[in-house]
């Protein structure tokens, strides 16, 4: 298995949030050996929180079934650039390795940018940018959809 298998797992999760109207971001946790630990997908409307974001969600899941908060050995698949209140519980979960499919535009701190910022000085978690197409696929099709309705289309 590798990570194209991975970030395809991340976007059948990314799926199930369109199908409640939320925004398509889905995420999978896995460890070392290539076990899913945890699978997730925004439900911020659903939820009322700013919390329910993917990331989060996969996060507490495993938090919660494992007893431990420590995620260390763990690589994190997301459809999109983690915002930075997810990077923040990433980085204290000890998650080792971020993949994510697409550059979030609107919070995504850019890579270049962040090590510049010395955000990403002593992250320990390596992050890595896979360039994933249905990821932007899925997000131009949601955003287009709501464009739509609200122009009356």
């Amino acid at each position: 298995m590798n990570d194209l298998y991975f970030m395809n797992l991340a976007y059948e999760q990314a799926r199930k949030a369109m199908a409640i109207n939320e925004v398509p971001i889905g995420a999978v946790l896995v460890d070392k050996h290539g076990v899913v630990l945890a699978r997730g997908y925004n439900q911020v409307e659903k939820k009322q929180t700013q919390l329910a974001h993917a990331e989060i969600s996969v996060l507490q899941k495993i938090t919660k079934r494992n007893m431990n908060w420590r995620l260390s050995s763990t690589t994190l698949y997301v459809t999109l650039q983690p915002c930075l209140m997810c990077l923040g519980a990433i980085y204290l979960s000890r998650v080792s390795r971020v993949v994510y499919g697409v550059l979030s535009t609107k919070y995504g701190i850019p890579l270049d940018q962040g090590i510049q910022l010395g955000i990403y000085k002593n992250l320990g978690t390596k992050i890595e940018c896979m360039n994933y197409e249905k990821s932007k696929d899925i997000l131009r099709l949601f955003f287009q959809k709501k464009r739509n309705k609200k122009n009356g289309n």
